[in-house]
């Protein structure tokens, strides 16, 4: 049985997550991180020296990085994983261009937003960190709204790829987050988007619920 490791709150367990339950995956998965630990033991360290999660587990094969567990997925399930990660060069390169920007600007420009506003309590945040997090998401939001405004409806087509499931789950925790978003309403393709995520059975099962 495929096993993944990780708590079910990160956001990078809910990518691996939805991405399983749209390919119809079995596996299983066991708490790790945070206040369930495991990922300092050295027997973890030894499949992820990073101790972060998640961690796959496949009939002795490891792997770590949860953008890359996202292609192992597809790959191994159908190749292109009936579509969530298309074979053609073009094609899955542009997949691709959305997990490597995920990673190089989403990433470190939302992760102040988050753990300002959903794990920080308020009197001890420090808003003007998070109101320059939210001006830089803002402007990375805006990218999504640009791409999607001929009127596609995922970010590669007509079709759902991986690409929408990693950013999906950021834009859960955007719409999340407790705080005042500037211009969000001139984001229309977007909200439209996301919406129609929103409606996704992996997506209300893994990313819908309450962060925290």
């Amino acid at each position: 049985m495929l096993t993944i490791l990780g708590r079910a709150n990160s956001v990078n367990v809910m990518k691996v997550l939805w991405c399983l339950e749209e390919l119809g995956t079995p596996y299983e998965r066991r708490d790790a991180g945070m206040q369930f630990g495991l990922v300092d033991t050295p027997e973890y360290r030894a499949m992820n020296p990073n101790g972060r999660v998640p961690t796959l587990e496949d009939d002795g094969y490891v792997l770590w990085e949860s953008n890359s567990i996202l292609r192992y997925l597809c790959m191994k399930a159908a190749g292109d994983g009936g579509g969530l990660y298309p074979s053609a060069p073009g094609a899955r390169a542009s997949v691709d261009r959305w997990l490597d920007w995920q990673l190089s600007i989403v990433s470190p420009a939302e992760r102040n937003l988050f753990w300002g506003m959903v794990r920080t309590p308020e009197e001890k945040r420090d808003y003007a960190l998070i109101d320059k997090a939210v001006a830089e998401m803002g402007a990375n939001w805006s990218i999504i709204d640009q791409r999607l405004s001929d009127g596609r409806a995922f970010l590669e087509g007509e079709a759902l790829t991986i690409a929408d499931i990693v950013l999906g789950c950021y834009a859960r925790r955007w719409f999340g987050a407790e705080v005042q978003r500037p211009g969000m309403a001139a984001l229309p393709a977007m909200k439209a988007w996301y919406g129609r995520l929103s409606a996704r059975p992996g997506f209300a099962k893994f990313v819908a619920p309450k962060l925290f």
